[in-house]
This record gives structure tokens, C-alpha cells and sequence, in this order.
């Protein structure tokens, strides 16, 4: 399918791994402008060697975005996008009993607050003129967690952030779209795995043995992750706003993590 993103411009922050990383790819393949943001600067440079095989400009931002100053400057680098792919999140796994308020706050300052405040200078920006914002959320915001209660937490926040700016975003030329992946073969997701697996089996090590609780016993690619962003992004989803697209396999509407 065409996707018809030729000549647009995207910001992607996370890029430099997993679902970002994918994203980029896809995006350059369906030729599309890109900014590439990150905290490793040399991730970011590798990919952008080898996305030189498609027609496009690739930009790289190395930053921690964990600040509003950050988000801000960071917009004002990329200029005039119209595709803004929010991803970039950390939030710590763990129990109550285990997570500190500080990496909370560390995780919410990056990822929740992050996305709100690069929505808002993005809207300040394409008001009137059209755009898309997709914000990569997480399926634990519908399916609740307790050994990963502030991913829950902040997730749920991001589900309700988009459904209510994207249920009114349409009157200014602006779709507003969220998508939930489950687990995702990622770096992220191994440190998630690690930390169940001390929770259910004791070991840490033994972390690979949970995904045969899965659907599919597999995660899902980040590739199909990056598939459904990139066609959400598209004219050809052109009517879809202020909704979450969840991509787990069935985990959400099964009600179980594993």
C-alpha cells in the first residue's frame, strides 16, 4: 500500500533503538524527512548512514529530553515537521515496595510530561495547518500491572492525553492517535522481562521462559509496531483521531500481562 508520506517531515524521538529505530526506517522507506532524537548520538549517526539509501534528509538531535527546556529546544531545532512520533520513555518496573518516587518522577519527566509538552509546542506550530501526533503509549495503561504499576500509571495518563485532545483536534487540521504495544523485542523490554522474571521465577536470568505465556510465544517485532505508526501517520488514516490502537496479540482483551 502507498502510504503517501512522500516529502513530509517526521520527528521521532527514542530513534536511536527498538521501536524508534524502527520507525525511521519505515518512514525513510515510504520517503519521508526525518529528525532523529536521542540520547546516543552515535546509534542515531549509524542509522542515519544507512537510511542515506533513501531520497530523504535525516537530521540528528542528540539530547536528553527528560526537561521541558529540552522538549522546547528540541522543537525549535527541528523547524517546520509535520509528523510528530512521540517515543521516548523509561519508566521504572517494579513494585511499589521497590520503585522510588525519584525514578518515577525521573520516568514521567521523560515520557509523560515529554509528550505533553512536545504536543503542545507541535499544536502551537501546525494549528490550522494539519498534522499528525502519534504518541507509542503501552498496553499496561489498559492492562494494569502491578509489578509495573507506574508504566500503568503514566500510560493510562498518555491513553486519556490523546483521547482528549484528539477527540477536538480534527476543528484545527490536527489528528491526535496513541498506539499501545505489548511486549516488543526491544532493549527496553529485555530490563521489563528481567525485572517479572525476578517477580514470578526468582531469577532474572530465566526471562526468556515468560514468553511462552505469550500469544504467539513471541513479542511482538518492532517492525509491526512501526508498520501501524507509520500507516496511522498516513493520509490514508486520515479520519482516525483521539482513539488508541492497541498491537499486543490479544493480551489487553484477554485481561492477563502474561
Amino acid at each position: 500500500m502507498q502510504l503517501n508520506l512522500a516529502g513530509r517531515t517526521a520527528l521521532i524521538t527514542g530513534a536511536s533503538q527498538g521501536i524508534g529505530h524502527a520507525i525511521a526506517r519505515v518512514l525513510a522507506a515510504e520517503g519521508c524527512h526525518l529528525h532523529l532524537a536521542a540520547r546516543n548520538r552515535m546509534a542515531m549517526e549509524t542509522l542515519k548512514a544507512e537510511l542515506a539509501a533513501y531520497p530523504v534528509e535525516v537530521t540528528v538531535h542528540e539530547a536528553d529530553l527528560g526537561t521541558t527546556e529540552a522538549m522546547v529546544a528540541l522543537d525549535k531545532a527541528c523547524g517546520d515537521y509535520d509528523i510528530l512520533m512521540n517515543n521516548a520513555g523509561d519508566i521504572p518496573a517494579g513494585s511499589i515496595e521497590d520503585v522510588t518516587d525519584e525514578s518515577i518522577r525521573r520516568g514521567f519527566d521523560l515520557k509523560v510530561f515529554g509528550y505533553i509538552t512536545l504536543s503542545r509546542e507541535f499544536w502551537r506550530r501546525r494549528k490550522g495547518k494539519g498534522g499528525v501526533i502519534i504518541n507509542v503509549i503501552g498496553n499496561s495503561g489498559e492492562n494494569w500491572d502491578a509489578a509495573y504499576f507506574a508504566g500503568s500509571t503514566g500510560n493510562a495518563a498518555l491513553m486519556s492525553f490523546t483521547k482528549a485532545l484528539g477527540g477536538r483536534s480534527m476543528d484545527e487540521g490536527i489528528r491526535v492517535v496513541g498506539v499501545n504495544p505489548g511486549p516488543v523485542d526491544t532493549p527496553r523490554m529485555f530490563k521489563i522481562m528481567k525485572r517479572k522474571a525476578i517477580d514470578m521465577l526468582g531469577d532474572e536470568s530465566r526471562w526468556e521462559e515468560l514468553y511462552a505465556k505469550y500469544p504467539g510465544k513471541r513479542p511482538a517485532t518492532a517492525e509491526e509496531v512501526a508498520d501501524l505508526c507509520a500507516f496511522l501517520a498516513s493520509p490514508r488514516a486520515g479520519y482516525i483521531s483521539g482513539t488508541v490502537v492497541t498491537i499486543d496479540g490479544g493480551i489487553a482483551a484477554r485481561g492477563s500481562v502474561i
